[in-house]
């Protein structure tokens, strides 16, 4: 059992958590979220013991090793091979005692030591974990001083995955990986066989991966059982019920001032009032459910042009002269075009990017672009160009010089900036204010193409959240870059695979492209590919005559659905007002509202599983 009692600590006057306490099972797979700030990081330092509590203890198993990921990335003249295989401190000992031993019976205890946690196996498990996180088998055995500050983070990362402490603390671990690492290591923790702590704002992971969440909010902790998605449903029904329970509250409040005020200066009914009145004294406020009204992203819709918007053929980009990093580029974008590049680091997806966004120019072939087309692009580092003295609103004058007065503001507030967060200067504000800015900033003008480089990077879960719908009612073409898998599933609709020094559509979803990857395994290609996965045009034609046999009953459960999701919405709606209601039972109203909303998500999976397979019969169609 691994338990915080009590704990309270403050950071730089702040205080950070408050009093807060929770209890983990042995072997728990905890999920530990927030809003960005509330302290995740903070409580995940005091578990390694690098902070020290103001108030309260951590108890743990005596013998638990516990690891974390440093913040500094390892350096020197060592490989990354090296430095894995040296993370494994017990291995590293008995190998380098093994060498100097005389004593037989001490060198049979080593032995037998290192049999036991499988030392002579460990090299290829080394290897497996780097080739994992996009290390070739060139590149694992280069100096580490020859890689960028961001691959020497995966290395960190790898020795702290092959040293397989008692408890594996992991603070956003995806953020310097691409989509093909981040997928292994979602593959990785799955099958982590100790106890783990992982801080992410990664849907999938968190759903795939974790049994437990531990929410950090306004200081405290609450521990829930199951996944993210379970976690959100059993939060949404606990925010109902508060905020079921404070209006009824006020209402009975109201109630008592009313009956206080009227009859306490009456001699026949002093006493009366006077005990409603120590009863409204004694009355504890319930909380009123937390929501941030700064959280969101309303991006204005452009213009309609008539497609294509931009059109690729035969085109070369690079940076050098007659190096080019891509090349063959044919591609078309079109205004209702939702289009996710795929493919590992380095491999030119930012390049294409850049292309696309009008910052480099081609080196070969030709694009053609509609004469009144924008575009608005995101690069990975677009918030350090921010001016940290200056304030939101003074960014978005400056990028509008023209604009009459005021008519900067409600553009601001697109990006949360809105009230007393205009007039703050950027330096104070958090990573996803910063990112909401940036993004309000190039989508001012409605651009008709917007291209996302890693948008997500300083968002939290719920932030993320906001920007899949606001790109989902977007009106004009998207392109983005993402290791966030739930994003690039919900969006995307063409994936482009960027390896081997071109570019071409990927025939898939995000699924298949994932099965694909982790079925490459360590010994996949740069682009992960695997030729015998190719369907032939025939067995193509076939599946898509296959699914229009189905067609018709799958129209019928999605129409069914449909009416259905209706009817629970309408239930769902008259049970909240009757919340609402000063006499309500709360209790009761709340079991039939969970009853309903389990329903309605029953409902909502079968119309979206229906509606899914009615396209795919629409695109098989295509397709043949």
């Amino acid at each position: 059992m691994f338990t915080l009692d009590d704990i309270s600590l403050r950071l730089g006057g702040h205080l950070i958590l408050d009093h807060a306490s929770a209890s983990l099972p042995p072997k728990a797979r905890v999920g530990l979220v927030g809003r960005n700030g509330a302290g995740k990081s903070s409580l995940l330092k005091l578990i390694a013991g690098q902070h020290e509590p103001d108030t309260g203890r951590i108890e743990a198993p005596s013998a638990m090793r516990i690891g974390y990921l440093a913040q500094e990335a390892p350096s020197g003249k060592a490989t990354p091979f090296e430095t894995v295989l040296a993370a494994a401190a017990e291995r590293a000992a008995l190998m380098d005692e093994a060498e100097h031993a005389v004593d037989p019976h001490r060198i049979a205890e080593i032995h037998e030591r290192l049999t036991a946690i499988d030392a002579h196996g460990a090299p290829a498990r080394a290897a497996r974990i780097l080739a994992g996180l996009g290390f070739s088998e060139e590149a694992q055995h280069q100096p580490l001083d020859t890689f960028s500050g961001g691959w020497r983070m995966r290395v960190a990362l790898a020795g702290l995955l092959f040293s397989e402490p008692d408890l594996l603390l992991l603070d956003e671990p995806s953020n310097h990986l691409d989509l093909e690492a981040a997928l292994w290591l979602e593959s990785f923790l799955k099958s982590y066989r100790a106890s783990l702590i992982v801080v992410s704002h990664e849907r999938d992971l968190l759903n795939n991966v974790v049994d437990t969440i531990l929410h950090v909010e306004r200081g405290k902790t609450t521990l829930y059982a199951g996944n993210y998605d379970q976690f959100e449903r059993q939060r949404r029904e606990r925010l109902a019920q508060a905020e079921a329970s404070r209006a009824s509250q006020e209402a009975r409040r109201k109630k008592l001032q009313a009956y206080v005020d009227r009859w306490r200066y009456k001699a026949h009914s002093a006493r009366q009032a006077q005990s409603r009145l120590k009863a409204l004294q004694k009355m504890e406020p319930v909380a009123e459910a937390a929501e941030d009204p700064s959280l969101v992203f309303d991006f204005p819709s452009p213009k309609e042009l008539s497609p294509p918007l931009l059109v690729l053929e035969d085109v070369a980009v690079g940076y050098a002269p007659d190096t080019p990093v891509l090349s063959g580029l044919d591609l078309r974008i079109d205004p209702d075009d939702r289009i996710a590049f795929v493919g590992r680091n380095g491999n030119g997806k930012t390049t294409l990017a850049r292309l696309l966004a009008g910052q480099l120019a081609p080196m070969a072939g030709k694009i053609a672009a509609s004469g009144k087309l924008t575009v608005g692009y995101f690069a990975q580092h677009q918030i350090e160009e921010l001016v940290a003295e200056d304030t939101p609103l003074q960014h978005m004058e400056r990028l509008l010089p023209d604009a009459k007065q005021g008519a900067c503001a409600p553009i601001s507030a697109a990006s949360g900036s809105s009230g007393d967060k205009a007039m703050v200067q950027v330096k104070k504000l958090s990573g996803g204010e910063r990112a909401r800015l940036s993004l309000a900033l190039i989508t001012r003008d409605a651009p008709h193409i917007l291209i996302l480089d890693e948008p997500t990077n300083h968002l939290d879960v719920d932030a993320r959240e906001a920007l899949v719908q606001a790109l989902a009612a977007f009106g004009g073409a998207v392109v983005v870059v993402s290791h966030d898998r739930h994003l690039l599933g919900l969006i995307a609709d063409r994936l482009l695979l960027v390896a081997d020094g071109t570019a071409r559509e990927f025939d898939g979803s995000i699924e298949d492209y994932r099965d694909q990857v982790l079925s490459a395994g360590s010994g996949k290609s740069g682009n992960g590919a695997d030729p015998s996965q190719k369907i032939s045009r025939k067995d193509k034609r076939k599946a898509a005559a296959d699914a229009r046999e189905r067609a018709k009953e799958l129209r019928k459960t999605a129409t069914s659905a449909e009416a259905e999701m209706k009817t629970l919405w309408r239930k769902r709606d008259e049970i909240d007002a009757l919340l609402t209601a000063p006499d309500a039972a709360a209790g009761e109203l709340m079991k039939r509202r969970g009853a309903v909303e389990r329903d309605l998500a029953a409902a909502e999976a079968r119309w979206l599983e229906a509606s899914e397979a009615v396209e795919a019969v629409k695109q098989g169609e295509a397709d043949c």
